[in-house]
């Protein structure tokens, strides 16, 4: 009988990147997420530290979805002796394959072009993991069912339930001694373009709950009127409108309105250009796992028919050079990374082009310096001047709101014993301990990085 559990929280605790819950027992080490950290500096410098703890231990890795801040350390993991199974969601395996894949390229690419352009402190600059190691990570995911219990040892069983942030994403129950232990993940809205609405927990002894906009409330703008109008004034400047997006479930969502305000005559046939190999993978994706969205087969086909598909390197500097009013997605969608640096580096300075940013852009992040009206930006080592017009349409994040968290736990039939209010800025989870209290009368906490709690059961 398991007595004691130890909570590690070693990610995504007074911070939204990095998510790694650690659920220490006598009997099993769980992992719950295993993120990269990105934004800040001083984040960044964790990736490449050693977890505090005996990684060989780790018996298993349980993933909430795909994105790289909650699967992008896993090859790190591996290299730290850790041999056990990565369980996910096929569909969240299915992205997290291309997701560690392409990031692993990504950094194989930079290190040689900090080395060969000298533009690196460290000599050599190295990256974090490489391709090789990315392979070795995914011979290790083990794909389970949705909404079905999974045995574990004696004492420890655990659920995958959908949860609407993105292709595949669900939230954890996991029982431990007849104890639920909740983890929220990262949670989607409900009426969504393409996603279902999140199932709702019934009960949580313990509730672990993301707080990204734990202190906001997602305007009530409309959509297709914003992209509307900020089409036609690009189009008026004859410039280029650049979207720097996250390659899983935004890019998808914008191809999909696009395609809807063309085929409502609200747009003109104007080139969108998609250059995001890994976006365009996730959206085969798609087409792999119907049961998990919303688009009927006929939907899809002609929404992709609707784009032109970036295909090389060659074709981006193509795109460039072809000077006519355009839309570009591009990766990465905090500006952190991927093809949207180069057209950035050539256009940010253009008083004709336009930037849309269309979700969360986390402190630190190029992302975030332009939504805050930087007006210079660094690409590759050199500063480059902020003359475009900077655009933030809010409410095409998918992140559930203050309103949508508190729906989503609004069926817990119980008073959970600890709330741990994680994925937040400190600002937003401290208004969602406040507003928790408020409204439901619960006590919850804000854990830091590093901090260990141990619950007695």
């Amino acid at each position: 009988m398991i007595k004691e559990v130890k909570i590690h929280f070693f990610g995504a605790s007074n911070t939204v990147t990095g998510a790694k819950f650690l659920i220490e027992t006598s009997e099993t080490n769980i992992l719950i997420d295993c993120g990269m950290f990105q934004g800040l500096k001083e984040l960044r410098l964790l990736n490449w530290k050693p977890l505090d703890f005996n990684v060989p231990s780790i018996d298993l890795v349980l993933l909430t979805h795909g994105h790289l801040d909650h699967v992008g350390y896993l090859p790190r993991l591996l290299l730290q002796g850790f041999a056990g199974e990565i369980v996910g969601t096929e569909p969240t395996l299915a992205i997290a394959r291309i997701i560690l894949l392409d990031s692993a390229k990504i950094q194989e690419e930079e290190a040689e072009k900090a080395n060969k352009e000298e533009y690196s402190k460290h000599n050599p600059a190295l990256p974090l993991y490489t391709v090789l190691d990315a392979e070795k990570t995914i011979k290790l995911f083990t794909a389970k069912p949705e909404d079905k219990w999974i045995q574990v040892s004696d004492s420890i069983s655990y659920r995958f339930q959908y949860n609407g942030h993105i292709l595949g994403s669900t939230f954890i129950e996991l029982d431990i001694n007849g104890k639920r232990f909740v983890f929220s993940g990262d949670l989607g809205r409900r009426k969504d373009y393409l996603l279902k609405d999140p199932k709702k927990p019934r009960w949580a002894d313990y509730l672990f709950v993301e707080s990204t906009y734990g202190n906001k409330i997602h305007p009530d703008e409309n959509v297709e009127d914003l992209l509307v109008e900020i089409i036609l004034n690009s189009l008026k400047k004859k410039g280029i409108l650049i979207i720097p997006s996250f390659a899983v479930e935004r890019l998808q969502t914008l191809i999909y309105i696009l395609w809807k305000l063309y085929q409502k005559n609200r747009i003109p046939n104007i080139p969108i250009i998609i250059d995001s190999p890994m976006g365009m993978n996730v959206l085969e994706v798609f087409n792999q796992f119907p049961d998990w969205h919303k688009l009927t087969p006929a939907e899809y086909n002609a929404m992709c028919k609707h784009v032109k598909i970036v295909e090389s390197y060659r074709e981006t500097w193509e795109e460039i050079d072809d000077k006519r009013p355009k839309i570009v997605i591009a990766g990465s969608g905090m500006v952190t990374g991927g093809r949207v640096l180069t057209y950035l580096q050539q256009f940010i300075d253009e008083p004709t082009s336009t930037v849309l940013l269309v979700g969360f852009q986390a402190e630190g992040t190029r992302g975030r310096q332009l939504q805050d009206g930087a007006n210079e930006i660094r690409f590759f080592g050199k500063y480059y001047p902020v003359k475009a017009t900077i655009r933030h349409i809010e409410s095409l994040s998918a992140h559930a709101d203050q309103n949508d968290l508190l729906d989503w736990m609004s069926d817990i039939k119980n008073i959970p014993e600890n709330v741990f209010l994680i994925h937040g800025e400190p600002c937003s989870s401290d208004a969602l301990r406040v507003k928790l209290k408020q409204v439901n009368n619960w006590n919850s906490s804000v854990p830091k990085l590093g901090d260990v709690v141990t619950l007695r059961i």
